[in-house]
């Protein structure tokens, strides 16, 4: 573990540090408070404080509560070391949020046994951790091709969008959809059907920056958001998916697949109102142009079009 070992006293720390270094911790120290709360505020930040109660700048006590009152992970296990044994102030220590303490002289077996059950809480802590991880990300993925959910693209969508009307730029939109990919599945199964929707979704992952973001809209149609993109750049990125996309077909044991996409793009400009569903039916209505005229293409419709256009769609199993 990373333990923080803060003692003003030179014989206290050395002794500590020595034995923690020899039972294989990593050991970082300070002689008063204040130094302590900095690296408690860092990037790397301990697991473990062992902190004198009597140091200069900041108290033990008040590094305590300083690191409990404030809210997030990870949780630091903290213990006390004091010449004091009264009842009263161990119970004060306690309460500003140390989890455990040592009364001076200590023996360092107890020390390490003390270690011991704090390395355990901040054990169980990482797993906890990991698993609210795990369920958030399962929340907002999409469990086949691992880009985002609807939902989650959608979260994504609207927040960009807020986030292009305050800094007074364009957002993009590509609506991507796999054609005849119903006859991927009847001719070749589903389970190399869903190969293909993973394989796609990777090679369209290839074509993005680190900031744009696909989320699986529905079926075999994904929808890509571009923030800062203008309609040239948006254009661009959608001939970079197409040509990407027939460099090579998908291998499937002996069978070649050759995928292509019909792609829909809309462009968000300042000057227009922040509506994501009209932004939405403009990047849909030019999908719908590319299926109805053959397929294989990308088509752009300015998004203040969109209303005007908004009865052009019609469902995709009818094209």
């Amino acid at each position: 573990m990373r333990v923080l070992v803060a003692d003003d006293d030179p014989l206290t720390l050395h002794m500590v540090v020595y034995r923690l270094q020899q039972w294989g911790h990593e050991v970082v120290t300070c002689r008063d408070g204040e130094e302590a709360w900095n690296i408690l505020q860092s990037e790397s930040i301990p697991q473990v404080a062992i902190l004198d109660w009597m140091m200069p700048g900041l108290d033990g006590v008040q590094v305590c509560r300083k690191v409990r009152g404030q809210s997030g992970d990870p949780y630091v296990y903290i213990i006390l070391l004091t010449g004091r044994d009264d009842t009263q102030d161990l119970i004060a220590g306690l309460e500003a949020g140390a989890d455990d303490y040592l009364c001076k002289p200590f023996n360092l077996g107890e020390l390490e046994a003390r270690l011991r059950s704090g390395k355990r809480i901040v054990d169980l802590q990482a797993e906890l951790i990991a698993a609210r991880e795990t369920l958030r990300v399962q929340a907002m993925q999409d469990p086949l091709t691992k880009s985002l959910n609807h939902g989650a693209i959608m979260d994504y969508l609207h927040r960009e969008l807020a986030r292009a009307g305050r800094d007074n730029l364009p957002l993009s939109l590509i609506m991507v959809d796999l054609d005849k990919f119903k006859q991927v599945n009847d001719t070749f199964g589903h389970l190399a059907g869903d190969y293909v929707l993973v394989e796609t979704t990777r090679r369209f992952h290839e074509c993005l920056r680190p900031y744009d973001a696909i989320g699986r809209y529905g079926g075999e149609e994904f929808l890509i958001v571009l923030p800062g993109s203008d309609a040239e750049i948006a254009m661009k990125q959608a001939g970079r998916i197409q040509a990407l996309l027939q460099e090579e077909p998908i291998l499937i044991s002996d069978s070649a697949i050759a995928i292509t996409v019909s792609q829909g793009v809309t462009t968000w400009e300042p000057s227009c109102s922040e509506d994501v569903r009209s932004l939405i039916n403009a990047a849909d209505n030019a999908l719908y142009l590319v299926k109805s005229s053959g397929r294989n293409g990308v088509e752009f419709i300015a998004y203040d079009h969109a209303k005007q256009t908004e009865n052009l769609i019609v469902p995709r199993h009818d094209i």
